[in-house]
């Protein structure tokens, strides 16, 4: 057969490194590394586990942003998996549910085995946090699409709960306060802003120690401990600080005529939020663009705080920054300077 002058290979695409990174996901996923036999096929079979009598799904979809593009600035890619793991199923968890499968896209200009398989196992190492399984997913060689080393990655997890123990905003009542469990930092979101502020000021972060760690520190993954708060029946909500800060994601649970009332000055930000903060950022603009150290809130009975702290690490334990009273705003954030 003659040679073709037109070849998928000679347009950018390298089907051969592709069946390469497949099979190293295959032969290095799950436990004990046992080779996974849905890696490569067309779709993905996982059990439901048994000891669910009314099963319903909850599916939850989410990127790291721009975080990505610090990955690449520092070449460091074993964490960023971490974080897209964690920023889908740090939302399953919120109605109760247990994480039982993930699937990964990625998105890349070239195939870079080295590259991938260091993304691969940072998602691997979300997965076990988790206690899931990472069941499959698309690695997509787009050529002309993302320029030079450019790449994107977006994540898929499915849950499962029981439909009599689906956490619902029924629960909450007048006088419950509302605990914030510590975050490892800026986490996912609000990366296009830091990266602004440095191209402003002109920061090389590969030589700044302090920034080069903060800002590569993965996303805290939350499954186990909530997962126990709830089993033991311990709070009545909770809700995962994304994007939009907290304001936004806890009115998201808050019942009608209900409020969160939250001391701001109680909370503890981590340093790189100070630091973020005395480059002339707003406090708006901090509360709606990070987490400001609060990675998670809880929603519970004063009664039972201190059983709750007992299921976290000391790094992570759970601190009083509010509580629920009657009111038809939602939220209401007061005392607002507390860096």
């Amino acid at each position: 057969m003659k040679n073709s002058k037109f070849t998928y290979q000679k347009s950018g695409v390298n089907i051969s490194e592709a069946d390469k990174f497949v099979n190293f996901i295959s032969k290095n996923t799950g436990k004990k590394k046992q080779k996974n036999k849905n890696i490569g096929g067309f779709g993905s079979i996982s059990n439901i586990p048994k000891n669910f009598k009314n099963p319903k799904i909850v599916a939850s979809t989410d990127g790291v942003g721009t975080k990505v593009e610090i990955a690449n600035l520092l070449n460091k890619f074993n964490t960023i998996g971490i974080d897209l793991v964690a920023m889908c199923v740090n939302d399953l968890i919120v109605q109760g549910a247990k994480p039982l499968i993930f699937l990964d896209y990625i998105s890349i200009n070239k195939i870079n085995l080295k590259k991938l398989k260091a993304l691969i196992k940072g998602v691997n190492k979300g997965c076990e946090i988790s206690d899931c399984v990472l069941a499959g997913g698309e690695t997509a060689e787009m050529p002309g699409t993302y320029s030079k080393n450019k790449f994107d990655i977006a994540g898929f997890a499915v849950g499962v709960v029981d439909k009599k123990k689906i956490i619902t905003k029924n629960k909450i009542k007048n006088n419950d306060l509302i605990l914030a469990v510590p975050s490892t930092g800026v986490h996912s979101n609000g990366y296009s802003l830091i990266r602004y502020i440095l191209k402003k000021k002109k920061i090389n972060l590969k030589k700044n120690i302090f920034l080069k760690n903060e800002l590569i520190k993965p996303t805290k993954i939350y499954v186990r401990e909530v997962l126990k708060l709830f089993k033991r029946d311990l709070i009545k909500s909770c809700a995962n600080i994304t994007g939009g800060g907290l304001e936004d994601n806890l009115k998201r649970v808050i019942p009608k005529g209900l409020m969160a009332d939250i001391n701001l000055s109680k909370i503890k930000p981590n340093k790189i939020f100070k630091w973020i903060k005395k480059q002339n950022v707003s406090d708006d603009e901090m509360l709606k663009t990070f987490n400001c150290g609060v990675g998670f809130c809880l929603i519970a009975e004063k009664k039972n705080v201190f059983k709750i702290q007992k299921i976290f690490k000391k790094k992570f334990k759970p601190y009083v920054i509010g509580k629920i009273l009657s009111g038809t705003k939602k939220v209401r954030l007061n005392e607002k300077v507390f860096w």
